[in-house]
């Protein structure tokens, strides 16, 4: 089972609830975004813009109910720690998801977690040639689009995946991520 990354009080934590999601109109569902920040949030993206990010993934692929999440920002080690205990993988990497798991039957707007690894988020971005602000972007949308049940493993899960990602970040006036810039 996955953590619960919202409940930590290490260092900043925003909640933002009852928050419509981006762009969408008066009739759009509730958003409670949890934002944890597990390392400092100087240069980093304010809890607004991670509400949106995740308000544009939800309604790209048309999720119409409230929904529930938790994003925290984490430092290499913490990164690489969660990597290698629910992933098999001991590195740090940009993104993890961690979909609810709840009883059959049992309806939530809860839809899980989300760690983003802001050091592996900054050297991708400066790789790539991309501010961070666009990265962490993309990355929050593809984190939604994984809580929502969205894969990549298979040519054609990647596919879909990544149009969402690409409507998604569209709506929000941002461009192709998978497109050098």
């Amino acid at each position: 089972m996955a953590p619960r990354i919202a409940r930590s009080t290490r260092r900043d934590t925003a909640h933002l609830r009852n928050t419509r999601v981006a762009g969408s109109g008066s009739r759009a569902p509730v958003l409670v975004l949890h934002l944890n920040y597990g390392v400092p949030r100087r240069g980093l993206p304010s809890a607004q813009s991670f509400r949106r990010w995740a308000g544009a993934a939800l309604a790209a692929a048309g999720h119409a109910a409230a929904a529930e999440l938790a994003i925290r920002l984490v430092d290499t080690r913490e990164g690489r720690a969660l990597n290698r205990r629910y992933r098999g993988r001991d590195c740090a990497t940009n993104v993890l998801s961690f979909p609810v798991e709840l009883p059959a039957g049992l309806r939530t707007p809860l839809l899980g977690d989300i760690v983003l690894c802001a050091p592996v988020l900054a050297r991708e971005a400066r790789q790539q040639g991309k501010t961070l602000r666009r990265h962490a972007a993309h990355l929050t949308v593809h984190g939604v689009l994984h809580l929502l049940g969205h894969d990549h493993r298979r040519a054609r899960q990647a596919a879909v995946m990544e149009a969402l990602e690409i409507a998604a970040l569209a709506r929000l006036g941002l461009p192709d991520p998978y497109r050098l810039p």
